[in-house]
């Protein structure tokens, strides 16, 4: 099975959790995989990973148990043969609209005749070759996940869903507030509302659906909507957050320790007591 879909189908109680790859290091998302992360997205949207980038992060992955999710830079059958003969199996597609651009997704990840996905031979994918029968047998492998970031494509959520070969839908908080006219207010009440009655759609048709999350907090909050796999920040937006806790934390020590410094002072008094 799919790792990702053996993720979904063995979540149970627990929901999966990932982050997101945003600093193209492969030795970062080896640490992050190590760190304990259920599945991680390995961005080319919004992140500098060329082809030769990506087959590195998912060689550090492979080190790990964190299941590697590839997000695509856009709908793009080219980029996403690439993607797949670099051994990418589950791939995430931004700014699904529709049903039939759902179908376009799924038919780029398939050989004919279920899609339009090129053959080749020896590639990572196929483990150079050696892996027995994999041209006939890799359509079955490849999992896919939408993106949904704006009311026309929540408005499209059942449409989309019921396309063979959609594996999960995934809603990005940031794209739809945008879209919404709520641009970085991503916990607007109007955009959690569409959320939540998002989460409740695809759950009533079976389909997993996930977010993402700024923090800890926010993702227990989309958990507790009813989104059933959550990504918590990014690597960068990590590493960014625990820096700056450490500066706020010196620094306020050292204001402390200044404040101390300057009353002691105060308190000094000469011989005569003055």
């Amino acid at each position: 099975m799919n790792p990702f879909r053996h993720l979904l189908k063995a979540r149970g109680a627990r929901a999966p959790i990932g982050t997101w790859i945003s600093s193209a290091s492969p030795l970062v998302a080896e640490a992050l995989g190590h760190a304990g992360f259920d599945w991680g997205v390995i961005d080319m949207e919004h992140a500098p990973a060329d082809l030769m980038e990506v087959v590195h992060l998912l060689q550090a992955v492979g080190n790990t148990k964190m299941v590697p999710v590839v997000r695509v830079p856009w709908n793009d059958a080219v980029v996403v043969k690439r993607v797949l003969d670099a051994g990418a199996q589950t791939v995430l597609f931004p700014f699904v609209q529709d049903a039939a651009e759902a179908a376009r997704a799924v038919a780029a990840t398939r050989y004919p005749p279920e899609g339009v996905r090129g053959m080749a031979g020896a590639t990572r994918a196929s483990r150079f070759g050696t892996t027995p029968d994999y041209l006939r047998h890799a359509n079955k492998g490849v999992a896919v996940i939408v993106q949904l970031e704006t009311p026309q494509a929540l408005a499209q959520l059942e449409a989309i869903a019921a396309v063979p070969g959609v594996d999960a839908l995934f809603i990005g908080p940031a794209d739809l507030s945008a879209a919404m006219g709520h641009v970085g207010h991503f916990t607007h009440p109007a955009v959690m509302a569409a959320m939540t009655d998002a989460a409740r759609r695809a759950k009533a048709l079976g389909m997993p659906i996930g977010t993402l999350g700024a923090t800890a907090e926010a993702a227990t909050r989309y958990r507790a909507m009813g989104f059933e796999f959550m990504a918590v920040g990014t690597d960068l937006g990590l590493l960014m957050q625990g820096a700056s806790a450490a500066i706020r934390a010196l620094r306020a020590a050292d204001d402390d320790a200044g404040h101390v410094h300057t009353l002691s002072e105060g308190t000094k008094t000469d011989a005569n007591g003055h």
